[in-house]
């Protein structure tokens, strides 16, 4: 299977790309990124690109795949709900028109969030609704939206929000002791970037995986 990845320098995008290096279904990786993701290996082709709105520069190097693993995302923090949409919308539409004319047929897979929805009154599931919707609607020979909640990072993975970072440094443990008895609410790295590469061969069950349905995928 020949996969691109998008997002690969985030925690979630880091992990994915550890699972996909490691798991010999996968051919081939090729990141699309604004910067390196400092990792070296035979199956890992990096594509360094600043503007993710216009992909036509580097259209050459994103035909004959089999699936996207889209984990490119921020957390809506403190941020306008311009600046939000930019990275959450104007970028997922820009990849999804651009592999879906190079192929049609590939399985797309996006990483969105637990509480995403188009009707809500939190701007950033609201706007993670919307992007979910364009990839379903798309027409790839398959879409699944992956709706984590609280992510803990194995194998090296950092997120790149401090806060984030914070909060699993503090109390790292205690998410570890309670994961086993909460799978709805917990999930790991390793289990969503193997849930992920699961759902690309055609494994999961329904377009939409909330958490428990995440873990069971990738266990």
């Amino acid at each position: 299977m020949h996969v691109v990845l998008f997002g690969a320098t985030g925690m979630i995008g880091t992990g994915t790309l550890l699972e996909c290096l490691d798991d010999p279904t996968v051919t081939s990786v090729r990141s699309v990124g604004r910067r390196p993701t400092g990792i070296t290996h035979d199956k890992l082709t990096e594509i360094e690109h600043a503007d993710l709105t216009d992909l036509s520069a580097i259209e050459d190097q994103l035909g004959g795949l089999d699936a996207c693993l889209w984990c490119l995302g921020v957390s809506a923090g403190a941020m306008s709900e311009d600046a939000y949409r930019r990275i959450t919308w104007d970028f997922t539409v820009a990849g999804v028109d651009t592999l879906h004319r190079l192929n049609p047929a590939m399985a797309f897979c996006f990483i969105s969030g637990q509480g995403t929805d188009t009707a809500s009154r939190q701007m950033w599931a609201r706007v993670k609704g919307e992007a979910e919707q364009y990839v379903l609607n798309k027409g790839f020979g398959s879409a699944t939206m992956f709706r984590p909640a609280m992510i803990e990072p194995k194998r090296g993975a950092v997120s790149q929000t401090r806060s984030y970072r914070v909060m699993y440094a503090t109390l790292g443990w205690l998410v570890k002791l309670l994961r086993p008895a909460l799978p709805t609410w917990i999930t790991d790295t390793v289990t969503l970037g193997r849930a992920m590469i699961r759902a690309a061969q055609g494994q999961a069950s329904q377009p939409i995986l909330e958490n428990r349905d995440i873990n069971e995928l990738g266990a």
